[in-house]
């Protein structure tokens, strides 16, 4: 059983160090609930706040430059590289630890308020343009009528391009998880085994097309259980097939013909739940990817539907 979180904070004082200090937060942060992937990637960037103020150096001795310069010493001097993304999450430990000691009266002055957070804003994905899904898909379609027919190229992106399937969640897609009886309203459950995730399961709907393709694909391929027996890296390798088929300079990948799906269903009217629940995010997530789609949108040349240009 855990401490209170009291009693922990009324043994640090302004004269305690950097290590004890980390811990009585991490006891703080376990109480309110937080992740161990939270507590692990927290701890782990204060930790290195120790690593590099000296040895002796008290909590209530660590003044705002002091802070600043182990930012430098992390994006500059570290030798390891340090992305914005790391750089944005370490910033709001320090933030988060130091309010934390100044709310229990522990500091009287917050060192880390005055640091400006970094904003990171990650670049657009790259989404094929409907030519180039026609080309691919032609070129896919293409190996599984060659001399040495392979309909897993094909198969496989028609379905991420329908369904915006992650790769784990194809690798994990079993056969029971089918239902293609009737070809005109097929659909794929989206599962997952482990129940932290099962707020992303779905039911995603296929076309004829696609039941059709997979039923070739399956009488070839003897599928029983797991709809696409294969390693991770080998499904990677047949988008390949496909990008090296139709000469392509875009190098086809899963997270691009998911990106693509979302676009292509927001260009044509789709309803934005019905997209994000397709995607299985959040709606906090869906802000950002929706933002995104957008910006896709302009940048590939779509004309909105006019409910999106007044939602702008």
């Amino acid at each position: 059983m855990s401490q209170p979180t009291e009693t922990i904070s009324a043994h640090i004082t302004e004269n305690t160090l950097l290590q004890p200090a980390v811990q009585a937060w991490k006891f703080f942060l376990r109480d309110q609930g937080r992740s161990h992937h939270t507590l692990k990637a927290f701890s782990a960037d204060l930790l290195l706040l120790e690593e590099f103020l000296p040895t002796d150096k008290q909590i209530g001795q660590i003044s705002t430059k002091d802070l600043e310069d182990f930012l430098t010493w992390m994006e500059k001097d570290r030798g390891v590289p340090c992305s914005p993304k790391t750089l944005s999450r370490r910033i709001t430990s320090l933030k988060s630890f130091f309010r934390w000691l100044t709310q229990n009266a522990v500091l009287a002055v917050d060192p880390a308020e005055k640091l400006v957070q970094k904003t990171v804003v990650s670049p657009l994905p790259t989404v094929l343009t409907a030519e180039e899904v026609e080309t691919a898909l032609m070129a896919a379609d293409s190996l599984r009528s060659s001399a040495n027919p392979d309909p897993r190229p094909y198969t496989l992106m028609l379905l991420v391009l329908e369904t915006a399937l992650k790769k784990s969640e194809v690798l994990n897609l079993k056969s029971n998880h089918l239902e293609l009886d009737n070809p005109d309203e097929a659909f794929i459950y989206v599962r997952y085994p482990n129940q932290r995730y099962r707020f992303k399961e779905r039911k995603v709907e296929v076309s004829p097309k696609w039941v059709e393709a997979y039923q070739q694909y399956a009488e070839k391929y003897q599928i029983k259980e797991q709809v696409f027996p294969w390693s991770q890296r080998r499904l990677e390798y047949l988008l390949e097939d496909i990008t090296n088929a139709a000469q392509m300079e875009k190098h086809i990948s899963f997270d691009m013909l998911r990106w693509t799906s979302a676009l292509s269903d927001l260009v044509t009217g789709v309803e934005h739940d019905k997209i994000r629940q397709k995607l299985g995010i959040s709606k906090i997530q869906w802000r950002e990817v929706k933002s995104k789609l957008r910006s896709l949108a302009v940048q590939n040349g779509y004309t909105l539907p006019e409910e999106e240009e007044k939602a702008e």
